[in-house]
């Protein structure tokens, strides 16, 4: 259930926390390495009492830290490419997890959001489509290796047993974690709705207003006023924002949740952009393809195939299919004239 939609959200996270690693490369060590102001003593210190974990706070070498910083560099980018990813995206959780732990005071939506999802992608066979390990599956079911002979009977038998108990468990936790991650971004939507209606200035339609004149996210001010400037678009923005997010559990089984889901795009687009969140913004949009069919994931290949692929290629394609093809001429074709002619030319030679 849901590959592609399994494979979106592998490579969005994936692309995502690489992107974050690359942009705060500058200042790794103030936010997580040895010399951050937070340190490993007082991380260690914290975990004691909170319970939480890091593989960063095991050693205060800088040396430790910055091979720690490569290998998440690393996994991130084989998570994002599906490259042993049962494996992969075990290790990319346990990363997820000890970067936010050990800066946990600096943390957001955003992280709290990847560090969930991270840890629901380890249940899910998200590397079955869009990756190295389908392309690596497609050339082993290969027509040559469909052709080798068998083994024995017993241990073939006992091998597609084990094959079948171990292909329902995997479909299994895929289907429940899918689940659960759909369930999430509900709850995420809805309580945050709901929180909003309790909120006079939610309920006044002035929210907006003090977000945008926010200092701490208002990265263009000027863009930021601009904005402000229009009192109507605020109100009217305020209103929609609690009205999909309440409504937005309630519309996933009719078609109007494409519309809910593309406005909700719109909305993440301009707090990324306006208030300086590009992390959430894009976690909480890699999230929403939870809910795209798989239909609507491979309509853009089919599309790019469809428009972009030459037309001789394809009647070529045709002709042999016709030819190969199991179904007898029919009476008065072309091709059974052609087959008739060929008939008489071999009776001829052979007289």
């Amino acid at each position: 259930m849901s590959l592609h939609a399994a494979a979106v959200l592998r490579i969005g996270y994936g692309l995502l926390y690489l992107a974050f690693l690359l942009r705060e490369f500058p200042h790794r060590d103030e936010i997580w390495g040895p010399g951050s102001p937070w340190t490993p003593a007082l991380a260690r210190q914290l975990f004691d009492q909170t319970g939480w974990f890091s593989v960063l706070t095991l050693s205060d070498s800088q040396a430790y830290f910055e091979l720690c910083y490569a290998a998440a560099l690393v996994t991130s980018a084989l998570f994002m490419i599906g490259w042993r990813t049962r494996v992969v995206s075990i290790l990319f959780a346990v990363l997820v997890a000890s970067f936010h732990a050990r800066a946990i005071f600096m943390t957001d939506g955003g992280d709290n959001l990847i560090l969930l999802m991270a840890l629901y992608l380890c249940f899910t066979s998200c590397g079955r489509r869009w990756s190295l390990d389908a392309r690596r599956a497609r050339l082993r079911s290969s027509p040559n290796q469909a052709d080798s002979p068998s083994s024995s009977p017993g241990p073939s038998n006992l091998r597609r047993e084990l094959l079948s108990v171990r292909r329902l468990l995997s479909t299994t936790l895929h289907n429940c974690a899918m689940f659960v991650i759909a369930a999430q971004v509900c709850i995420v939507y809805g309580s945050a709705g709901l929180y909003k209606v309790q909120g006079g200035t939610w309920q006044n339609g002035t929210a907006l207003h003090y977000v945008v004149n926010l200092d701490l996210f208002r990265p263009w001010p000027a863009l930021s006023l601009m904005v402000d400037s229009h009192p109507l678009l605020i109100a009217f923005a305020t209103y929609m924002t609690v009205l999909l997010q309440v409504a937005f559990p309630f519309v996933l089984f009719g078609r109007l949740k494409y519309i809910v889901l593309t406005m909700l795009l719109g909305m993440h687009l301009g707090i990324a952009i306006l208030m300086g969140l590009p992390l959430f913004s894009g976690a909480m949009i890699v999230a929403d393809a939870v809910f795209l069919p798989d239909r609507f994931c491979r309509y853009p290949g089919e599309l790019w195939r469809r428009t972009f692929r030459p037309a001789v290629a394809g009647d070529v394609g045709d002709s042999r299919r016709a030819g190969n093809s199991a179904v007898p001429p029919q009476p008065g074709s072309p091709t059974e004239a052609t087959a008739h002619e060929e008939t008489s030319r071999q009776r001829a030679e052979e007289r």
